[in-house]
């Protein structure tokens, strides 16, 4: 009787990251208590649907979140960033070296952007990002990094996300911003249009179907561009 076939392994990779505090020793809350990590469930099914079947030999792509020890990012000791890395270094082992997107939403987005320089890591899609003006970009050298910002948020600041675009291309990222009029940091408003695109990115970013055209081209400019050069209006972008 002949062996039964190996399990096929996945062609691609996307890790969720969700959002936290600025500081927090403590555990996250298990479960449905968990509110940031259940805000990206969403996100997880619009991925999954938009990659299903894709890539090579048919293993598809495994969509993930990471896990946090701690609810906060805790100043110099950057929790969530190590938290990153090691679930990346598993995911490693467990895989081989396949690509990987990052989505993180606020505090997630700050760890993922830290965490781009991971070998595994092709591009990271950032919703609501916490970007600090201090926060390095060299590790974004050579990665896809697109930024979803709501233009009333008021948690996190959609020009420090303008200014990370600008800086990471300097650097030497492919980078962009497209903000979402009339959203908000939660990503409740207009729902539907921050996970339609986080998904097509996330597929396109891994080479299982095409960007958006404005995104694409944005994500070809020079590295002086400015970064204005890099914004997109989602509303223009959809017509």
């Amino acid at each position: 009787m002949a062996a039964p076939p190996s399990a096929v392994r996945p062609s691609a990779a996307v890790l969720l990251l969700h959002g936290g505090a600025e500081t927090g020793l403590g555990a996250p809350l298990p479960g449905p208590l968990n509110l940031p990590a259940v805000r990206m469930r969403p996100f997880a099914r619009s991925i999954a649907e938009a990659t299903r079947g894709a890539g090579p030999g048919g293993g598809g792509v495994l969509v993930r979140a990471v896990r946090y020890a701690h609810r906060g990012w805790n100043g110099p000791r950057a929790d969530p960033l190590h938290d990153a890395v090691r679930a990346l270094d598993a995911l490693g082992r467990e895989a081989g070296e396949i690509p990987v997107v990052l989505v993180g939403h606020s505090m997630g987005a700050r760890a993922a952007l830290r965490a781009a320089g991971h070998p595994m890591v092709r591009g990271v899609v950032g919703l609501a990002a916490w970007c600090p003006a201090d926060d390095p970009v060299e590790q974004l050298a050579g990665r896809d990094v697109v930024l979803l910002h709501s233009t009333r948020d008021r948690i996190t600041s959609p020009r420090a996300s303008q200014r990370l675009t600008a800086r990471a291309r300097c650097a030497g990222a492919r980078s962009c911003l497209v903000a979402i009029r009339g959203g908000d940091h939660a990503m409740l408003r207009r729902a539907g249009a921050w996970q339609a695109l986080t998904a097509r990115t996330v597929a396109g970013l891994l080479g299982l179907g095409p960007l958006p055209g404005p995104v694409e081209a944005a994500l070809g400019l020079p590295p002086d561009a400015s970064a204005v050069a890099g914004t997109l209006d989602l509303d223009l972008l959809e017509g």
